[in-house]
């Protein structure tokens, strides 16, 4: 499995997430609004997507996830090493959604926040079914070993040359990633992946957490979280929590407060000019 993260760029765990901690998942979401006043959306024409992201993992169910010994422990084996909660976000993509998510590597804008290496990796985890019809992920399979790829500001995202990103298309292979929910999949910081519009009446949210490796703490604050050793939990955990709703010390991020994501989208044009 280590081999195939290294030579594939993503390794897809089936039922990660059994139906009740899925259930808690969305009942976290659905059920008050302590996510929910939290989110943001970056609007770019018809793409209106709401995300929340924090920071810091918590003590609520979607906190103890991320520290859930069966997460944290493949991140660590697949990394090499020690690693630490980056951030976490739900992506709220409800049906009707007519624009994609270009293509494009975490670590094309990680990189631009101080972390020198690409020993940091991502963990999609469905809430809801995902197929093309509804706009599952899709990755470029083995695409992590062709190196960081120059991305630039485009239709209010960060996204991979697209030159580059189509000569890779015809060498690597093209995999739809459809998932049950409670499927995860873990792909490291350079394997390219974008979704495509969701024109169907399906709804497809995820519940997506990132981390680096401890060795690569990031060499200046941001926006993200610098190195935070964590407090693993047993996998049992999740079920028993009961905190849906106490979200103190997640620190959450928005960008219209937060002056280092503008002046990580600066970077970008700057070096695109």
């Amino acid at each position: 499995m280590v081999q195939d993260f290294k030579d594939k760029g993503y390794l897809l765990v089936r039922n990660l997430f059994d139906k009740d901690e899925v259930e808690k998942f969305i009942k976290a979401m659905t059920d008050s609004d302590a996510f929910y006043k939290n989110a943001y959306v970056l609007e770019a024409g018809e793409r209106k997507v709401p995300r929340i992201t924090w920071s810091h993992p918590g003590s609520d169910v979607t906190g103890l996830a991320a520290r859930s010994e069966k997460v944290v422990n493949t991140c660590e084996k697949l990394l090499g090493g020690e690693v630490y909660h980056y951030h976490s976000k739900y992506m709220l993509k409800d049906a009707k959604i007519t624009a994609p998510h270009y293509w494009h590597q975490d670590y094309g804008y990680w990189y631009n926040c101080g972390n020198l290496y690409p020993d940091m990796m991502t963990v999609w985890v469905a809430l809801d079914k995902c197929t093309k019809e509804n706009s599952c992920l899709e990755i470029l399979s083995g695409s992590n070993n062709c190196g960081r790829i120059e991305h630039h500001p485009h239709d209010g995202q960060i996204v991979a040359k697209k030159s580059r990103v189509d000569v890779i298309r015809e060498k690597c292979p093209h995999i739809y990633a459809e998932m049950n929910p409670g499927d995860a999949l873990f792909f490291h910081c350079n394997t390219l992946h974008h979704s495509s519009a969701n024109r169907s009446n399906l709804r497809r949210w995820a519940y997506i957490m990132c981390y680096n490796k401890a060795t690569n703490n990031p060499t200046f604050a941001h926006h993200h979280a610098q190195y935070t050793p964590i407090e693993k939990v047993p996998n049992s955990a999740i079920k028993e929590c009961t905190n849906l709703t106490d979200l103190s010390g997640k620190e959450f991020i928005h960008p219209s407060q937060n002056a280092s994501i503008a002046e990580l989208f600066a970077k970008y044009s700057a070096n695109t000019t």
